[in-house]
């Protein structure tokens, strides 16, 4: 059972397999896939200026910082001068807290530096990849069209493709209803010719002479039958005596 359907899996693939590889278009294939790096090529963009978004953002928080430390550091001799020691260390406390925040802000943006500069390297290598890409996808859809018509050229020319198929049976069943025609028209020529084949006007124009034929003859002998009668009337002793109306005989 698992050889049966190892086997009926591997007919399906092959099937499938067979016909992905007729519906696919080597020109909508490669478009599709200069499409698809495209989108990789913009999103890399994209994060590259998410990363400098945020650097900037950092830096205007450290501008603030820097300037927030350095009034501490005035405010502190200040509190000094005016014998307030107690401003005087809060203040210094304050900023350096400050230098410690700006510390970890400057290692964030050291770190944003170095993801834009690896973003930036990205994209330029994908950007250099799409371009070669772009060119030969180019080159190869060029030379795909080129053999497609080439290839329906040398069918046009050789009858080999499907159409031309049709055509050439288009062809030679002309031909042979052609040549049954031919065939037909030179056996009643050689019929005629032989005499084989009756002439219809012919035939009704005997039949009509031989239909008045028998028509005289028929008038000649009914004349003869009379004549032959009346003699024996003439011969007769005795008068026929006449008929009666509406009855056929005495």
């Amino acid at each position: 059972m698992k050889g049966l359907t190892a086997r009926m899996s591997a007919i399906i693939k092959a099937k499938v397999s067979k016909l992905l590889d007729r519906a696919e278009h080597p020109a909508e294939t490669l478009d599709y896939s200069y499409q698809r790096q495209l989108e990789h090529l913009q999103g890399v963009k994209r994060g590259i200026a998410d990363v400098i978004t945020a650097k900037k953002r950092l830096e205007i928080q450290t501008r603030a910082l820097e300037e927030q430390v350095s009034r501490l550091a005035t405010q502190a001799r200040q509190a000094l001068a005016h014998e307030r020691e107690d401003l005087a260390r809060m203040a210094v406390e304050q900023k350096a807290l400050g230098q410690q925040e700006l510390h970890s802000l400057r290692a964030h943006i050291e770190e944003l530096e170095q993801q834009q500069r690896q973003l930036g390297e990205s994209e330029r290598r994908l950007r250099y990849k799409l371009e070669t890409f772009r060119a030969r996808k180019e080159v190869i859809k060029a030379r795909y069209a080129a053999a497609e018509a080439q290839v329906r050229i040398g069918e046009a020319a050789t009858g080999v493709g499907d159409e031309m198929s049709d055509v050439g049976l288009a062809i030679q069943r002309a031909e042979d209803k052609t040549a049954g025609l031919r065939a037909r028209a030179a056996a009643v020529d050689e019929l005629q010719a032989a005499g084989t084949v009756a002439d219809l006007t012919a035939l009704d124009s005997r039949a009509e002479v031989e239909r008045e034929l028998a028509r005289l003859d028929l008038e000649g002998v009914i004349e003869a039958e009379l004549e032959e009668m009346k003699a024996g009337l003439l011969d007769s002793p005795s008068p026929v005596p006449a008929l009666e109306e509406g009855r056929p005989g005495s």
